[in-house]
């Protein structure tokens, strides 16, 4: 997939998007950015993603943390947060580390002035979803004319259809809808893949999953519901200190979670239900065929008592089997022989 032309046609083009979210799992290290893009690559994602916020303007004194981000934070919201930024230079520098390592470089703007700071490295804007009831953020967004991937996170569908219609009001049509439960980790029961769906029927766009399960059979589940993108946490050990290392994939997780949703593409098919070249080869063997039950002289009549169905099919098919009777035998048939129409 080419990531510049992703809009409503390109998105539904196999194969699925896959977005390796980086997120704030480098801890505010350039150098741990630079490895999580190694190992994104590594992994076979289409791109990887960061997350763009000064933390003063994204989060106050008064911001809590939520309860799993307690689990490696003391503090607020704000604290968390400023260890968890990089410089403007350095996404100047992983946009040009990703190019050379070909693969798409993604960043969320989580404030409106990452917005402007973004677009020159940009092909595609990623929104989260805390900013799908910001009609303001989102035409800021949306006036920038690049194609938008929305998740929809915390969400019902009235609010989903009031940020669909604020970006399409603002002038872009190039809108693709992520179904995501905001729960780190989250648990099976609260994921709702038909959702998915829902966001698929109801607006007739693309759409994918972001997932924050533990494991990947849920994110390949999605794809094979139809999710034309997946996003999913990438981390370099899930061990190290941040508040979304521990509902992250590591490298050999990420890895065969790209490989079964690749799997799960090829066995998509065109549709068409017809015999593969295989099966056109097993078809002979394990099919059956009107066979003599006992020994058929030339110039009898064939009554059913004379016929068996039995392995292989590579005589006269049994849906045939009221056309035989009644026939006569041009020649002698011995017992257990399969029958064909140029003995009758």
């Amino acid at each position: 997939m080419n990531a510049k032309k992703i809009n409503r046609k390109a998105v539904r083009e196999k194969p699925c998007f896959i977005i390796a979210e980086a997120g704030v799992n480098h801890n505010g290290s350039l150098d741990l950015a630079k490895k999580l893009v190694d190992v994104a690559k590594e992994a076979g994602a289409d791109a990887v993603k960061f997350q763009t916020f000064k933390a003063e303007d994204l989060a106050t004194k008064k911001s809590k943390l939520a309860e799993y981000q307690k689990k490696n934070k003391k503090g607020n919201q704000l604290d968390m947060l400023k260890g968890l930024e990089l410089k403007d230079s350095n996404f100047r520098e992983l946009k040009i580390y990703c190019t050379s390592k070909k693969i798409i470089f993604l960043s969320s703007p989580h404030t409106e002035d990452a917005i402007n700071f973004l677009d020159p490295l940009l092909t595609i804007y990623k929104i989260g979803s805390g900013d799908l009831n910001n009609p303001r953020f989102l035409e800021k967004v949306t006036k920038k004319k690049k194609p938008i991937i929305l998740s929809t996170g915390m969400s019902d569908l009235s609010e989903v259809e009031e940020a669909v219609k604020a970006i399409k009001k603002a002038g872009n049509q190039k809108i693709s809808l992520l179904h995501c439960t905001t729960s780190y980790p989250c648990d099976f029961k609260d994921v709702n893949l038909r959702a998915m769906i829902t966001l698929k029927n109801k607006f007739g766009l693309p759409v994918g999953y972001s997932d924050h399960t533990l494991g990947t059979e849920v994110a390949v589940a999605a794809v094979a519901l139809g999710a034309e993108i997946v996003e999913k946490h990438i981390t370099l050990d899930k061990k190290m200190s941040g508040p979304d290392q521990m509902a992250s994939l590591d490298l050999k997780e990420f890895k065969r979670m790209v490989e079964e949703i690749r799997s799960v593409e090829k066995s998509f098919g065109d549709g068409i239900k017809k015999p593969t070249k295989a099966e056109a080869v097993i078809k002979k063997i394990v099919r059956k065929s009107i066979v003599a039950k006992k020994s058929i002289l030339k110039g009898e009549i064939i009554v059913k008592d004379m016929l068996a169905i039995k392995r292989p099919g590579t005589g006269i098919e049994p849906k045939y089997f009221g056309d035989v009777v009644g026939k006569r035998a041009k020649k002698n048939i011995n017992a257990d022989e399969l029958i064909f129409w140029r003995d009758l």
